[in-house]
């Protein structure tokens, strides 16, 4: 549906006035849309944070999980809530414009009616608002960034490179931005981005001599108050991606550098100390619970999009922490009013960026066609017809993850499937083409390739096992990031909160209990090893060829393992 901001008002009076059943709130005017973006001014501090946007330059539908389980400590707490949990827990309404923004709740309905979320050209809009808001504010990318998308693979970045460039980002740190290698982020810390953006990260050094990669922080100016920005680049990246494309790098956590870091920041003369964090939201819990002095942190990699911040209380006093979603969809605005060299107060607001909302920046949407116009003949390609929704997220389905499981057993011949737990990748509506521009969506990455492997049962369990534990290991420090690896073909039980190497039971294939010395044959796709360079064809491929076969998708029936511990938490719909 595409439709321009007027008109799109005037569908949501006319469907107000038909009695369809939508809540009021859908049916705002004018004026009601203006205040969703009208934000009183407040103190003399503002950072404005995107992150994961996985280089969508384009408006898309987005659906937020109906399952983010959390165990131990994150039971019932965010962002372990979905669905009226979450909506309870913020107090939104059910059926209200937060409601969709912040929830998968009644997606179809509320999709075709708000339209799109994101894209660059209306977040450049609100973007400027912001800015001219409170001169002096700062644009903070939080990472994965120039991935996943076609055009940004085929350009090797440099489309979301100058896209963040036009639409004036200031300091980002890192994730995906890894795999396309060393000598490519480089190139574009000191080429593009050199007296423009500041790549920031503590955490990533040497693996001789342990220096710095990046700058560990900068520190800017803001209407007279210094405000450091720490940057903390997504700590496992060696380990979820290919070691081969940053060989010479070396990640972690670092903790207790942090702290060193942030105590310099402040010795330096900051007042304000923010950390652009990509270590998912758990880890920046216990971490603002552990590392004394840090105001806020600004956190990515787990797209959790939290309209609200959680303060956390730690020996230095407090730290909030904050999450802003993925794909475009929302711009964090954190406001700090300062006062002799002391934070007086803060607000924070998570804005939706509805494209229909929201009129399209001329200048940027006009870079966005230049850099897309050599590529529309692929992107357009109708590959087939869906009859259900598609989206990727949610700790262990979602049913374009499940079409490509179901692609991966058609195309190899195989018995079981795995798909990488990835997060990234947009949303289709019923009756919607699926275009080869949304496979790309869902697997555009520098390592694609697939694989076919002879697996025994007791292989097959212990990487089910590996896998659940780095999603649900209590100690959010050894969560290596993603959700569970996507499996097609094989049944299982998953018990999240028994102990490592306990989680996974009752493995069956066509009825029958798995082997565990039998051999079977697995299919999967993104291998990170090396070795595994050219294996196969890559991912899109597949996909593509096993779509246009299939012509019309019925909808998707996913393969869930049954869930034992899971009973009444909050985090599952």
């Amino acid at each position: 549906m595409s439709m321009n901001r007027r008109e799109f008002l005037q569908v949501l009076a006319v469907a107000a006035a038909g009695g369809m059943s939508l809540h009021s709130e859908f049916a705002m005017a004018e004026k009601g849309a203006a205040k969703l973006y009208d934000l009183p001014k407040f103190g003399n501090v503002s950072l404005l944070h995107i992150t994961d946007c996985h280089a969508q330059l384009n408006p898309i539908y987005f659906r937020e999980p109906s399952v983010n389980l959390g165990f131990g400590e994150q039971f019932g707490k965010v962002p372990h809530l979905v669905g009226d949990h979450l909506l309870k827990h913020f107090g939104f309404k059910p059926n209200s414009i937060e409601a969709h923004a912040y929830s998968y709740l009644n997606f179809e309905k509320a999709a075709e009616t708000y339209g799109k979320v994101g894209g660059f050209a209306h977040l450049a809009t609100l973007v400027k608002r912001m800015k001219a808001r409170n001169p002096g504010a700062l644009l903070l990318d939080g990472g994965d960034t120039w991935q996943g998308s076609g055009t940004a693979l085929w350009t090797n970045a440099q489309d979301m490179v100058d896209a963040c460039k036009a639409l004036g980002v200031n300091v980002m740190t890192l994730h995906w931005e890894a795999t396309y290698g060393e000598e490519r982020v480089k190139e574009i810390e000191e080429k593009d981005f050199a007296g423009v953006v500041d790549i920031v990260a503590q955490n990533v050094k040497t693996t001789d001599f342990g220096d710095p990669v990046f700058k560990p922080y900068v520190i800017k100016n803001m209407n007279g108050v210094p405000v450091a920005i720490v940057g903390q680049a997504f700590p496992y990246t060696p380990i979820a991606n290919p070691r081969w494309q940053v060989p010479n790098w070396s990640y972690g956590i670092q903790e207790e550098n942090m702290q060193a870091v942030v105590d310099e920041a402040r010795a330096k003369g900051a007042q304000v100390v923010v950390v652009l964090s990509h270590n998912g939201m758990d880890v920046d819990l216990k971490m603002a619970s552990r590392v004394r002095g840090i105001d806020a942190i600004l956190g990515g990699h787990t797209h959790d999009g939290m309209p609200a911040p959680v303060v956390v209380k730690n020996a230095g006093g407090q730290t909030l922490v904050t999450n802003a979603g993925s794909n475009g969809k929302y711009l964090g605005v954190l406001d700090f009013d300062v006062k002799n060299g002391k934070i007086a107060g803060y607000r924070y607001k998570l804005l939706p960026v509805f494209a229909n909302l929201l009129p399209a920046d001329k200048a940027m949407q006009a870079l966005i066609d230049k850099v897309r116009a050599p590529y529309l003949g692929k992107l357009n390609e109708q590959l087939a017809v869906t009859e259900g929704t598609l989206y990727r997220r949610g700790n262990f389905n979602g049913t374009f993850d499940q079409v490509i499981v179901d692609a991966l057993i058609k195309e190899k011949d195989a018995e079981i499937a795995f798909s990488p737990g990835f997060r990234w990748g947009t949303s289709l509506l019923p009756g919607q083409p699926i275009l080869m521009e949304h496979v790309l969506d869902q697997t555009a990455i520098t390592y694609p390739w697939t694989t076919v492997t002879n697996m025994s049962g007791e292989m097959i369990k212990t990487v089910l096992e590996d896998v659940c534990d780095n999603l649900f290991n209590p100690d959010p420090y050894y969560q290596q990031g993603g959700d569970m690896v996507r499996v097609g073909g094989l049944q299982y039980t998953c018990n999240p909160t028994a102990k490592a190497g306990q989680r996974i039971s009752n493995m069956m294939l066509r009825g029958q209990l798995i082997d565990p010395v039998k051999i079977y044959k697995v299919a999967g796709w993104a291998p990170v090893s090396e070795e595994a360079k050219d294996a196969g064809e890559p991912i899109w491929e597949l996909v593509a060829r096993y779509l246009r076969d299939v012509k019309t998708l019925k909808p998707v029936e996913l393969n869930m393992p049954k869930l034992v511990g899971a009973e009444n938490n909050p985090g599952i719909a």
